[in-house]
Protein backbone atom coordinates (compact mmCIF):
# COMPACT_ATOMS: atom_id res chain seq x y z
CA UNK A 1 0.00 0.00 0.00
CA UNK A 2 2.87 2.34 0.88
CA UNK A 3 4.48 1.66 -2.49
CA UNK A 4 1.26 2.49 -4.34
CA UNK A 5 0.89 5.74 -2.41
CA UNK A 6 4.49 6.66 -3.13
CA UNK A 7 4.13 5.86 -6.86
CA UNK A 8 0.90 7.84 -7.01
CA UNK A 9 2.51 10.85 -5.37
CA UNK A 10 5.49 10.80 -7.72
CA UNK A 11 3.28 10.52 -10.81
CA UNK A 12 1.02 13.30 -9.55
CA UNK A 13 4.02 15.56 -8.99
CA UNK A 14 5.31 14.82 -12.49
CA UNK A 15 1.97 15.74 -14.12
CA UNK A 16 1.52 18.74 -11.81
CA UNK A 17 4.83 20.18 -12.99
CA UNK A 18 3.65 19.92 -16.62
CA UNK A 19 0.46 21.88 -15.94
CA UNK A 20 2.18 24.36 -13.62
CA UNK A 21 4.81 25.27 -16.21
CA UNK A 22 2.48 25.18 -19.20
CA UNK A 23 4.47 27.43 -21.50
CA UNK A 24 7.75 25.60 -20.86
CA UNK A 25 6.01 22.25 -21.36
CA UNK A 26 4.59 23.53 -24.64
CA UNK A 27 8.07 24.67 -25.70
CA UNK A 28 9.54 21.24 -24.87
CA UNK A 29 6.86 19.39 -26.83
CA UNK A 30 7.24 21.76 -29.78
CA UNK A 31 11.00 21.22 -29.92
CA UNK A 32 10.59 17.45 -29.74
CA UNK A 33 8.00 17.56 -32.52
CA UNK A 34 10.24 19.71 -34.74
CA UNK A 35 13.30 17.49 -34.23
CA UNK A 36 11.33 14.26 -34.75
CA UNK A 37 9.74 15.54 -37.96
CA UNK A 38 13.13 16.63 -39.33
CA UNK A 39 14.68 13.28 -38.35
CA UNK A 40 11.68 11.39 -39.71
CA UNK A 41 11.63 13.31 -42.99
CA UNK A 42 15.30 12.62 -43.69
CA UNK A 43 14.89 8.98 -42.68
CA UNK A 44 11.86 8.53 -44.95
CA UNK A 45 13.75 10.23 -47.77
CA UNK A 46 16.68 7.85 -47.24
CA UNK A 47 14.34 4.83 -47.24
CA UNK A 48 12.71 5.89 -50.51
CA UNK A 49 16.04 6.69 -52.15
CA UNK A 50 17.30 3.28 -51.06
CA UNK A 51 14.21 1.71 -52.66
CA UNK A 52 14.87 3.64 -55.88
CA UNK A 53 18.50 2.55 -55.90
CA UNK A 54 17.49 -1.07 -55.28
CA UNK A 55 15.14 -0.83 -58.25
CA UNK A 56 17.90 0.64 -60.42
CA UNK A 57 20.26 -2.07 -59.19
CA UNK A 58 17.83 -4.77 -60.30
CA UNK A 59 17.70 -3.17 -63.75
CA UNK A 60 21.46 -2.65 -63.95
CA UNK A 61 22.19 -6.03 -65.50
CA UNK A 62 25.31 -7.52 -67.06
CA UNK A 63 25.52 -9.33 -70.40
CA UNK A 64 27.84 -12.28 -70.87
CA UNK A 65 28.32 -13.19 -74.56
CA UNK A 66 29.04 -16.83 -75.38
CA UNK A 67 31.77 -17.83 -77.82
CA UNK A 68 30.31 -17.63 -81.35
CA UNK A 69 31.46 -21.18 -82.13
CA UNK A 70 29.29 -22.64 -79.37
CA UNK A 71 26.01 -24.28 -80.27
CA UNK A 72 22.88 -23.47 -78.26
CA UNK A 73 23.25 -26.73 -76.33
CA UNK A 74 26.88 -25.97 -75.47
CA UNK A 75 25.98 -22.39 -74.51
CA UNK A 76 23.30 -23.58 -72.08
CA UNK A 77 25.82 -25.80 -70.31
CA UNK A 78 27.68 -22.68 -69.16
CA UNK A 79 24.75 -21.67 -66.93
CA UNK A 80 25.84 -23.89 -64.05
CA UNK A 81 29.28 -22.28 -64.07
CA UNK A 82 27.75 -18.80 -63.99
CA UNK A 83 25.37 -19.53 -61.12
CA UNK A 84 28.35 -20.88 -59.14
CA UNK A 85 29.86 -17.37 -59.06
CA UNK A 86 29.22 -16.03 -55.57
CA UNK A 87 27.80 -12.57 -56.33
CA UNK A 88 25.41 -13.70 -59.08
CA UNK A 89 21.76 -13.74 -58.05
CA UNK A 90 20.27 -15.25 -61.19
CA UNK A 91 20.97 -15.67 -64.91
CA UNK A 92 18.70 -15.75 -67.94
CA UNK A 93 19.77 -17.44 -71.18
CA UNK A 94 18.98 -15.73 -74.49
CA UNK A 95 19.60 -17.55 -77.73
CA UNK A 96 20.64 -15.97 -81.03
CA UNK A 97 17.06 -16.07 -82.33
CA UNK A 98 15.70 -14.49 -79.14
CA UNK A 99 18.36 -11.78 -79.25
CA UNK A 100 17.40 -10.92 -82.85
CA UNK A 101 13.69 -10.79 -81.98
CA UNK A 102 14.48 -8.58 -79.03
CA UNK A 103 16.37 -6.13 -81.24
CA UNK A 104 13.50 -6.11 -83.76
CA UNK A 105 11.10 -5.03 -81.01
CA UNK A 106 13.37 -2.18 -79.92
CA UNK A 107 14.41 -0.93 -83.35
CA UNK A 108 13.02 -0.81 -86.88
CA UNK A 109 12.49 -4.46 -87.82
CA UNK A 110 13.19 -3.73 -91.51
CA UNK A 111 16.83 -3.16 -90.62
CA UNK A 112 17.17 -6.85 -89.75
CA UNK A 113 15.45 -8.26 -92.87
CA UNK A 114 18.75 -9.09 -94.54
CA UNK A 115 20.48 -10.17 -91.35
CA UNK A 116 20.65 -13.78 -90.18
CA UNK A 117 20.34 -14.70 -86.48
CA UNK A 118 23.82 -16.24 -86.75
CA UNK A 119 25.39 -12.78 -86.54
CA UNK A 120 24.14 -12.57 -82.96
CA UNK A 121 25.72 -14.47 -80.12
CA UNK A 122 24.07 -16.59 -77.47
CA UNK A 123 24.15 -14.60 -74.27
CA UNK A 124 23.29 -14.57 -70.59
CA UNK A 125 21.55 -11.74 -68.79
CA UNK A 126 23.11 -11.64 -65.32
CA UNK A 127 21.65 -10.09 -62.16
CA UNK A 128 23.89 -9.47 -59.17
CA UNK A 129 23.36 -9.53 -55.40
CA UNK A 130 25.61 -6.51 -54.84
CA UNK A 131 26.44 -4.12 -57.68
CA UNK A 132 29.29 -2.72 -55.59
CA UNK A 133 31.15 -5.92 -56.53
CA UNK A 134 30.33 -5.67 -60.24
CA UNK A 135 33.93 -5.14 -61.34
CA UNK A 136 35.17 -8.21 -59.43
CA UNK A 137 32.25 -10.32 -60.67
CA UNK A 138 32.91 -9.26 -64.26
CA UNK A 139 36.52 -10.41 -63.95
CA UNK A 140 35.38 -13.81 -62.60
CA UNK A 141 32.88 -14.30 -65.42
CA UNK A 142 35.51 -13.50 -68.04
CA UNK A 143 37.58 -16.42 -66.71
CA UNK A 144 34.80 -18.93 -67.45
CA UNK A 145 35.51 -21.08 -70.46
CA UNK A 146 33.09 -20.30 -73.31
CA UNK A 147 32.49 -16.67 -72.32
CA UNK A 148 33.86 -14.42 -75.06
CA UNK A 149 32.98 -11.00 -73.67
CA UNK A 150 31.17 -9.36 -70.76
CA UNK A 151 29.29 -6.06 -70.97
CA UNK A 152 28.83 -4.24 -67.64
CA UNK A 153 27.89 -0.68 -66.73
CA UNK A 154 30.53 -0.39 -64.02
CA UNK A 155 30.52 3.44 -63.97
CA UNK A 156 26.75 3.52 -63.41
CA UNK A 157 26.93 0.89 -60.67
CA UNK A 158 29.69 2.79 -58.88
CA UNK A 159 27.63 5.99 -59.11
CA UNK A 160 24.60 4.28 -57.56
CA UNK A 161 26.71 2.87 -54.74
CA UNK A 162 28.22 6.31 -54.09
CA UNK A 163 24.76 7.95 -53.96
CA UNK A 164 23.50 5.28 -51.57
CA UNK A 165 26.50 5.70 -49.25
CA UNK A 166 26.24 9.50 -49.23
CA UNK A 167 22.51 9.47 -48.48
CA UNK A 168 22.99 6.94 -45.69
CA UNK A 169 25.88 8.87 -44.13
CA UNK A 170 24.14 12.26 -44.30
CA UNK A 171 20.93 10.84 -42.82
CA UNK A 172 22.83 9.18 -39.98
CA UNK A 173 24.78 12.35 -39.14
CA UNK A 174 21.63 14.49 -39.17
CA UNK A 175 19.74 12.04 -36.97
CA UNK A 176 22.57 11.95 -34.40
CA UNK A 177 22.88 15.77 -34.38
CA UNK A 178 19.13 16.31 -34.02
CA UNK A 179 18.93 13.71 -31.25
CA UNK A 180 21.65 15.51 -29.28
CA UNK A 181 19.92 18.86 -29.89
CA UNK A 182 16.61 17.42 -28.67
CA UNK A 183 18.16 16.11 -25.45
CA UNK A 184 19.97 19.42 -24.87
CA UNK A 185 16.87 21.55 -25.36
CA UNK A 186 14.69 19.20 -23.31
CA UNK A 187 17.16 19.19 -20.42
CA UNK A 188 17.51 22.97 -20.45
CA UNK A 189 13.76 23.44 -20.63
CA UNK A 190 13.24 21.22 -17.60
CA UNK A 191 16.12 23.00 -15.86
CA UNK A 192 14.11 26.21 -16.06
CA UNK A 193 11.16 24.52 -14.39
CA UNK A 194 13.38 23.11 -11.64
CA UNK A 195 15.03 26.47 -10.97
CA UNK A 196 11.86 27.72 -9.28
CA UNK A 197 11.79 24.60 -7.11
CA UNK A 198 15.45 24.58 -6.10
CA UNK A 199 14.67 25.56 -2.49
CA UNK A 200 12.04 22.83 -2.26
CA UNK A 201 14.56 20.30 -3.58
CA UNK A 202 17.17 21.50 -1.08
CA UNK A 203 14.70 21.10 1.81
CA UNK A 204 13.76 17.60 0.63
CA UNK A 205 17.44 16.68 0.54
CA UNK A 206 17.97 18.00 4.08
CA UNK A 207 15.04 16.00 5.50
CA UNK A 208 16.47 12.81 4.04
CA UNK A 209 14.68 12.33 0.70
CA UNK A 210 16.66 10.09 -1.65
CA UNK A 211 17.93 11.29 -5.01
CA UNK A 212 15.69 8.84 -6.84
CA UNK A 213 12.61 10.10 -4.97
CA UNK A 214 13.39 13.71 -5.92
CA UNK A 215 14.40 12.85 -9.48
CA UNK A 216 11.43 10.64 -10.41
CA UNK A 217 8.79 13.40 -10.91
CA UNK A 218 11.11 15.22 -13.29
CA UNK A 219 11.81 12.02 -15.22
CA UNK A 220 8.06 11.36 -15.41
CA UNK A 221 7.56 14.92 -16.65
CA UNK A 222 10.15 14.37 -19.37
CA UNK A 223 8.65 11.00 -20.33
CA UNK A 224 5.15 12.42 -20.66
CA UNK A 225 6.35 15.38 -22.72
CA UNK A 226 8.40 13.04 -24.92
CA UNK A 227 5.45 10.69 -25.52
CA UNK A 228 3.09 13.59 -26.29
CA UNK A 229 5.63 15.07 -28.69
CA UNK A 230 6.14 11.70 -30.40
CA UNK A 231 2.40 11.19 -30.90
CA UNK A 232 1.82 14.64 -32.39
CA UNK A 233 4.97 14.34 -34.53
CA UNK A 234 3.73 11.03 -35.99
CA UNK A 235 0.41 12.60 -37.02
CA UNK A 236 2.15 15.61 -38.58
CA UNK A 237 4.69 13.37 -40.30
CA UNK A 238 1.84 11.37 -41.82
CA UNK A 239 0.23 14.54 -43.16
CA UNK A 240 3.48 15.96 -44.56
CA UNK A 241 4.59 12.65 -46.10
CA UNK A 242 1.19 12.01 -47.69
CA UNK A 243 1.02 15.54 -49.11
CA UNK A 244 4.50 15.30 -50.65
CA UNK A 245 3.85 11.80 -52.01
CA UNK A 246 0.62 12.94 -53.68
CA UNK A 247 2.48 15.83 -55.29
CA UNK A 248 5.28 13.55 -56.52
CA UNK A 249 3.01 10.81 -57.87
CA UNK A 250 0.80 13.29 -59.77
CA UNK A 251 3.82 15.00 -61.34
CA UNK A 252 6.09 13.83 -64.16
CA UNK A 253 8.47 12.37 -61.57
CA UNK A 254 5.75 9.86 -60.66
CA UNK A 255 6.36 8.01 -63.93
CA UNK A 256 9.98 7.36 -63.00
CA UNK A 257 9.92 6.81 -59.25
CA UNK A 258 7.76 4.90 -56.80
CA UNK A 259 7.07 5.96 -53.23
CA UNK A 260 6.50 3.67 -50.27
CA UNK A 261 2.99 4.23 -48.78
CA UNK A 262 3.03 5.62 -45.25
CA UNK A 263 0.75 2.78 -44.12
CA UNK A 264 3.70 0.41 -44.58
CA UNK A 265 6.09 2.72 -42.72
CA UNK A 266 3.68 3.90 -39.99
CA UNK A 267 4.50 1.17 -37.45
CA UNK A 268 8.32 1.39 -37.61
CA UNK A 269 8.21 5.21 -37.74
CA UNK A 270 5.79 5.28 -34.79
CA UNK A 271 7.97 2.95 -32.72
CA UNK A 272 11.10 4.98 -33.49
CA UNK A 273 9.35 8.25 -32.64
CA UNK A 274 8.04 6.78 -29.40
CA UNK A 275 11.45 5.37 -28.49
CA UNK A 276 13.23 8.65 -29.25
CA UNK A 277 10.57 10.63 -27.36
CA UNK A 278 10.91 8.42 -24.29
CA UNK A 279 14.72 8.43 -24.33
CA UNK A 280 14.95 12.19 -24.94
CA UNK A 281 12.36 12.92 -22.25
CA UNK A 282 13.81 10.61 -19.61
CA UNK A 283 17.42 11.54 -20.33
CA UNK A 284 16.59 15.23 -20.47
CA UNK A 285 14.77 15.06 -17.14
CA UNK A 286 17.64 13.18 -15.53
CA UNK A 287 20.25 15.68 -16.75
CA UNK A 288 18.12 18.67 -15.74
CA UNK A 289 17.85 17.66 -12.06
CA UNK A 290 21.43 16.40 -11.67
CA UNK A 291 23.01 19.63 -10.40
CA UNK A 292 20.24 20.28 -7.88
CA UNK A 293 20.90 16.92 -6.22
CA UNK A 294 24.42 17.97 -5.18
CA UNK A 295 23.17 19.86 -2.13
Amino acid sequence: MGFMNKAGYLCKEGFRSISTHGFMSFASVTIIIACLIIMGSFSLLAVNIDLLIDKLESENEMLAFVDEDFSEKQAKQIESKLTAVENINKVEFMSRDEAMENFKKEYDSSIFDAIEPSVFRHRYIIFLDDIALMSETKAEIEQISGIADVSAQIEISQGLVTVRNIVGAVSLVLIVILFIVSVFIMSNTIKLTTFGRREEIAIMKMVGATNSFIRTPFVIEGLVLGIIGAGIALLLQYGIYTLICDKVMTSIAGTFVSVIPFTILALPVGLVFLGVGIVVGAFGGTIAIRNYLKV
